[in-house]
């Protein structure tokens, strides 16, 4: 009798040496580098959105500098930025919500990891009692059309419009933004599979850390929502304001030392032919 999987076996299973099959020793040596050197910093205040550059090889921290607050991350190559993060491919490959080890995947054609993360502060809060997890790619951003839809008010300080008027000066446009990373957002599915959102656990110190496989350009919005312990939409709704809190930013170059024998993961290897042949010239 052949070999099947077992029902609720993940349907994506890493085989030796695959890009899922990931050097753990390398990726701890890298986030426990000693040399590093910090390269570039900035606090990102409430409401608010920025982009910055992760150069190959970096390590790039998101911090909480003072107490709980959910960020919405989006990510591109640097050079070419038609290749963006894939939430909706990262669920299947790594998890709905990530942590220490798992990856965040390219869009077709491309298809490669374009960060590996490498410190979670919050990586043993693991399913509470609710079902929440941290670390959240089943949701996705907020935005004031759907705010429109809800509630009939226009609102402009939306993740969507926060990452919207970061991404400017790079010259990409609210066509580029994208699903999000979800960072010290807690969620999960109810009863009824509808998703929901606990109040954020993250506490002042807490760190997510991610080791840039490529040039990254990578765009945060502090969440508009802060911690996510006010509803946003209902009958208890009101504006969340005074649990709104900055978030951190930190990019460190990782001694050379460390990055001996790594390179950069190439684009996905498939011809591109789709099943498509040439037509006979005559």
């Amino acid at each position: 009798m052949s070999a099947s999987l077992e029902p609720t076996a993940a349907a994506y299973q890493a085989t030796a040496g695959s890009f899922l099959d990931i050097d753990r020793a390398f990726y701890t040596k890298v986030h426990e580098d000693s040399r590093k050197e910090l390269v570039d910093s900035f606090i990102l205040p409430i409401r608010s959105g920025r982009a910055w550059k992760v150069p190959a090889g970096h390590l790039c921290r998101i911090t909480i500098p003072e107490g709980p607050q959910v960020g919405d991350l989006n990510l591109w190559n640097f050079n070419d930025p038609r290749e963006r993060m894939w939430a909706a491919r990262t669920r299947q490959l790594q998890a709905a919500h990530v942590t220490v080890f798992d990856r965040l995947w390219s869009v077709l054609p491309f298809l490669r990891p374009m960060v590996t993360i490498t410190g979670d502060s919050l990586k043993d809060y693991g399913k509470d009692g609710e079902g929440g997890r941290v670390h959240d790619l089943l949701g996705t951003r907020c935005d004031p059309y759907v705010n429109t839809l809800l509630t009939g008010k226009d609102f402009d300080y939306h993740c969507h419009s926060n990452l919207t008027r970061a991404v400017l000066p790079y010259g990409l446009t609210e066509f580029d933004v994208h699903d999000v990373l979800n960072v010290f957002q807690c969620t999960g599915l109810n009863d009824q599979d509808k998703y929901f959102m606990k109040a954020c656990p993250a506490k002042k110190g807490d760190y997510f850390e991610f080791f840039a496989e490529i040039d990254i350009l990578g765009a945060l919005s502090t969440c508009p929502g802060g911690d996510l312990s006010v509803p946003l939409w209902g009958p208890n709704a009101r504006d969340p304001l005074e649990v709104c809190r900055p978030l951190g930013v930190e990019v460190y170059k990782v001694h050379s030392d460390v990055l001996t024998g790594w390179q950069s993961p190439q684009k996905a290897c498939y011809a591109g032919r789709h099943g498509l042949a040439a037509k006979p010239w005559a």
